[in-house]
């Protein structure tokens, strides 16, 4: 067990925290259950608030240059209004849910790149300690975990997956940014597809799934890009063809002539630019959907060869990242060091 002790609100000798989160990876607008673990310091104290904040480590495209930052996509009050005796241990269990929104960090237990961690603030006498930070591993939805299946059967290659400040419009995205997940092309698409882009926007209801292709130019024509949104259910996931889905949509996207192709099940709508801001809420963010020059998640390493035993093809044979993230504060760099007064 590992207790990070506070010491900006209330000095040396204070209170001490270690969240510690269940093993089972959560899935987006899905349970995430821990326990917050508390050790009281030299004093007793009054624990105002204990918050749980969802960070996730996101990229800005700016006019001439790409910046990193973190973002609070959620946060959560899970205890407060209580004392911490003198040199005491107390155990607070907490159960949250996800947003439906919450990028995949993992793919058969793979990782893809994307960091998500969980931070712990208590709120004593009035100001705030950011405490523990701890890693958050998410895994698809079924029918996210179909669709990415289906692209590796259909010879697709993972090549990076991060997370983009902004918003698309025309889409009814909810939080400050969105993941992209990189794919090369294989062999019989390489003539007309530099990549694709592909975006998660899941809902209670059912998922939107966006699709950018980076296209090749012609002899008398540039290259340029094509988006479209595809509407998918979380019912019968099972009962789809999603090779067959899936493939009818990319050729719908190699065939498409305009910058923004005609749309299935929905619509995407024109850019919407603003400037990118860092460090808050979900609330509180817009910014653009750039197509190009994208770089990729901080852990993104070699591509996976082989498959192993008992684990299903495709995706894991062709797609996934192998380079782990080995501790959480390597991905928040800085960011645990502007606890203090807020």
């Amino acid at each position: 067990m590992v207790f990070k002790k506070l010491l900006g609100a209330v000095g040396v000798g204070g209170p001490s925290v270690d969240t510690v989160l269940d093993g089972v990876a959560a899935v987006p607008g899905g349970p995430l259950s821990g326990q917050v673990r508390l050790r009281g310091g030299r004093t007793d104290l009054e624990i105002e608030q204990i918050t749980l904040d969802l960070v996730a480590r996101v990229e800005a495209e700016g006019h001439d240059e790409e910046t990193e930052g973190t973002v609070v996509f959620d946060r959560v009050v899970v205890a407060g209004g209580f004392r911490l005796a003198e040199e005491s241990e107390q155990t607070i269990p907490f159960t949250l849910t996800l947003p439906w929104e919450t990028p995949v960090t993992e793919l058969y237990g793979q990782p893809l790149g994307v960091v998500l961690g969980v931070r712990t603030e208590l709120e004593v006498s009035g100001a705030r300690d950011k405490g523990d930070l701890d890693q958050l591993s998410v895994s698809p939805l079924p029918v996210q975990e179909a669709i990415l299946e289906a692209l590796g059967q259909l010879g697709w290659g993972f090549k990076s997956a991060d997370l983009e400040l902004g918003h698309i419009n025309g889409t009814d995205q909810r939080l400050p940014f969105y993941q992209e997940i990189e794919l090369t092309p294989p062999a019989h698409y390489a003539h007309a597809l530099n990549e694709i882009e592909v975006t998660f926007l899941a809902t209670p209801g059912g998922m939107d799934v966006v699709i950018e292709a980076d296209k090749r130019g012609g002899l008398f024509s540039g290259g340029h890009d094509t988006v479209n949104r595809f509407t998918v259910s979380h019912h019968n996931v099972q009962h789809v063809d999603w090779n067959a889905e899936v493939d009818r949509w990319i050729k719908q996207l190699v065939d498409s002539r305009g910058a923004h192709a005609g749309q299935y099940g929905g619509h995407y709508g024109e850019q919407h630019h603003g400037q990118p801001h860092y460090g808050g809420h979900h609330g509180d963010h817009h910014g653009d959907h750039h197509s190009g020059g994208h770089r990729s998640g901080p852990s993104t390493g070699a591509v996976v060869a082989g498959v192993a035993a008992g684990v299903a093809v495709g995706v894991v044979g062709g797609m996934v990242a192998a380079e782990v993230v080995d501790e959480i504060g390597d991905a928040f760099e800085g960011e645990e060091d502007e606890g203090g007064d807020e």
